[in-house]
């Protein structure tokens, strides 16, 4: 066994993949980027090595790098995570070549299935059944609208390289085909380096179903069950289980005897996985979709029903040792589920979802007890624009799936993260959909539920907690000689009402509170209806049905903490905020970053039709321009992409009008709400 590995990755994993080193008694080394110098990977390892700037081409792409990172700390292995270089053939074949062990496959392996069009033809020679579609490498434009006109839309264009659902797109129409390869092949190069291309026929209502497969060097391959991986956003998973609602113990092991086919069929050894598309109401037809030749970010709920421990069997494979399981070895128990804490908005226009990267300084992460909680950030972590936007997973293990599911629900909501826009709260309202509860999942699921499914109103008691904090935070800390002085605006008869507008996250408009009184005790009063985008009613409305104001007590009860009373109610609040910055507060998994309205700018002024600027929705990098100062637009056309967190999001026009002010350059850094450029619309007379 290895004395000392290198873990050639960051954030949550590298922290999950030094557990179990400590636990065999194997020496980390961490490798780390400027902007990561401070963060929990690096110290959770017994070494770290700096290997660049930020960028993730200059530092954790850099294989010249890494290692060079191995070799001055004397690592035997270098483990890849997940992302990054662990599906990176040259990368393996340096290590070979260093005479340092991967902890993976073989390059020869990673070559074969890192191609999507060669893995298929690989497996499909092995008899393992495939998605029909194009079956070349190396097509044009033009090859691949013949490809789509043959096999008829709706269709889907997946990157030949990585995975993790960048550069696909969806196809429905001929005229989406231009634009969605013209997006495909952006994303697929700056993600990997590669914009090769295949189309595959778009099997409607899927269920994502995948084998985690073990091999060794002496001719083993098992697998160790399925996972469901069917509630996904983007094509990227956010909740994933095991074992499926819907595979019968036949079909697992018919779907698993195929998965090892295709394991063999190129030599493999380590951990990887089968990827399958199942239909929704033909479970027995299923479609090889590909291989991930690396660790999972899902393989912890494999983990919790084997009992199996998947990165040491890893390491035992890389180091030359059988694998200490048959396949009658393997049995599931129970049901566990995973889900994804992300840096994330969630915005609704109609009823399509939009999900944007957020980032930010982390204020407060207190971690759920009683679960399994992997996760790469702490309180002080700042968020940036620079790796994929994924902080945290939550892993719920119960005896059946329906106690599974209410554990990671209970856990997502005693989960406090503040500082930042997650999908917390998205994920809850997930797991209360009825179809989910019943299992009966597909990948479109979260696109059909649309806006039902994220609730940005934000609700009285929290605006009243808000409110109480602001009176807590203003009074006196010793006794109060003149009450004229004190802060809640005592006067003769009676204190008077303190009117505050606040900003409660994205919305144009504020809600109006208004207080009166102490913490210890003060009436309060909020507009008819409280929550982002409300007008608010020139006299506020009563929360009392009688007409009064309601009477409302705020306590700290802990640094951090409120507790705060209001409708006969009383609840717990985390609370935290940056000097200058807005109050975040959160309760039941959600968080809210609520500040006092200021002046609005022009970017956040200009109003959905009329001109005005056009403002990044995420902090990220500009990847194409294609207009410039004085072109002439029409409302919808495309004017700016910006990619953050490996995702791109696409800007367009307002209205017609005219490009003035083009700020945006292609390769530049922006941030949030930055103005890009302004359409100026067409005025009455030019019209």
């Amino acid at each position: 066994m290895f004395d000392t590995v290198l873990v050639a990755n960051r954030g949550e994993i590298a922290v999950r993949v030094m557990r179990t080193l400590r636990s065999m008694g194997i020496r980390s080394v961490a490798v780390y980027s400027d902007a990561d110098s401070g963060a929990p990977h690096v110290r959770a390892a017994d070494e770290a090595v700096r290997i660049g700037p930020a960028a993730a081409t200059e530092s954790y792409l850099s294989i010249d790098a890494v290692i060079a990172a191995a070799r001055a700390t004397g690592a035997q292995a270098i483990h890849p995570g997940y992302g990054f270089l662990s599906e990176n053939t040259a990368f393996a074949a340096a290590c070979e070549q260093a005479g340092i062990a991967f902890v993976g496959p073989p390059s020869s392996a990673i070559d074969a299935m890192g191609d999507k069009i060669r893995a298929k033809q690989t497996v499909a020679k092995a008899g393992v059944p495939v998605v029909p579609g194009s079956d070349g490498a190396g097509l044009t434009d033009d090859d691949l609208a013949a490809v789509v006109a043959d096999i008829g839309y709706p269709v889907l264009l997946k990157p030949s390289a990585g995975g993790g659902g960048k550069g696909m797109r969806e196809v429905h129409a001929p005229g989406e085909l231009a634009d969605a390869i013209a997006g495909a092949r952006r994303e697929a190069r700056n993600s990997f380096g590669d914009d090769t291309l295949l189309v595959e026929r778009l099997v409607t209502t899927p269920r994502h179903i995948e084998i985690q497969v073990m091999a060794d060097a002496h001719g083993t391959v098992v697998h160790l069950g399925e996972r469901e991986c069917s509630l996904q956003r983007r094509h990227q998973k956010i909740i994933e289980e095991a074992p499926s609602a819907l595979l019968t113990p036949a079909q697992r092991d018919q779907m698993g005897r195929a998965a090892c086919e295709a394991a063999r069929s190129v030599g493999y050894t380590g951990a990887g996985t089968v990827e399958f598309i199942v239909s929704s109401d033909r479970p027995d037809e299923f479609f090889f979709l590909e291989m991930n030749t690396r660790l999972q970010v899902e393989h912890p709920v494999t983990e919790e029903v084997t009992g199996l421990d998947l990165v040491e069997l890893q390491l035992r494979v890389a180091a030359g040792e059988p694998l200490p399981v048959t396949q009658d070895d393997v049995v599931l128990t129970g049901h566990a589920v995973e889900a994804r804490v992300y840096a994330e908005t969630t915005t609704v226009s109609g009823d399509a979802l939009t999900f944007l990267p957020s980032g930010g300084t982390v204020l407060d992460w207190t971690p759920p007890p009683g679960v399994r909680v992997d996760a790469g950030i702490e309180t002080g972590t700042v968020v940036g624009s620079d790796y994929d936007p994924m902080l945290a997973k939550v892993i719920a293990y119960g005896a059946t799936r329906g106690e599974a599911l209410r554990r990671l629900d209970a856990a997502l909501r005693d989960t406090v993260l503040l500082g930042l826009d997650t999908n917390v709260g998205f994920l809850r309202a997930l797991l209360a959909d009825d179809d989910v509860r019943a299992g009966d999942l597909d990948t479109g699921l979260i696109a059909r539920r649309g806006a039902a499914l994220v609730d940005h109103d934000v609700p009285g008691d929290v605006l009243g907690a808000v409110a109480g904090l602001g009176l807590l935070r203003r009074e006196p800390a010793g006794p109060v000689v003149d009450p004229f002085d004190v802060p809640g605006g005592w006067r003769v008869g009676e204190h008077a009402w303190t009117v505050s507008r606040l900003l409660t996250g994205g919305a144009d408009g504020a809600v109006e509170v208004r207080a009166r009184g102490r913490a210890a005790g003060f009436d309060l009063a909020l507009p008819t209806t409280s929550g982002a985008g409300t007008v608010p009613a020139p006299v506020p409305a009563s929360v009392t049905p009688d007409g009064t104001p309601a009477r409302c007590r705020t306590v700290a009860v802990a640094p951090g903490v409120l507790e705060h009373t209001q409708d006969g109610r009383t609840r717990r609040y985390a609370v935290a905020g940056a000097t200058g910055g807005p109050v975040w507060i959160g309760r039941d998994g959600r968080a809210w970053g609520i500040r006092e309205q200021e002046p609005l700018d022009a970017a956040r002024a200009a109003a959905d039709g009329a001109g005005g600027p056009v403002v990044s929705p995420m902090p990220g990098t500009v990847t194409v321009v294609e207009v410039a100062e004085g072109d002439t637009v029409v409302a919808g056309q495309k004017l700016v992409v910006v990619e953050a967190m490996k995702m791109e999001h696409v800007l367009t026009a307002p209205t017609d009008g005219t490009v003035r002010e083009l700020r945006a350059r292609a390769g530049a850094t922006v941030a949030k709400d930055a103005a890009l450029l302004v359409v100026e619309p067409v005025s009455e007379e030019q019209a």
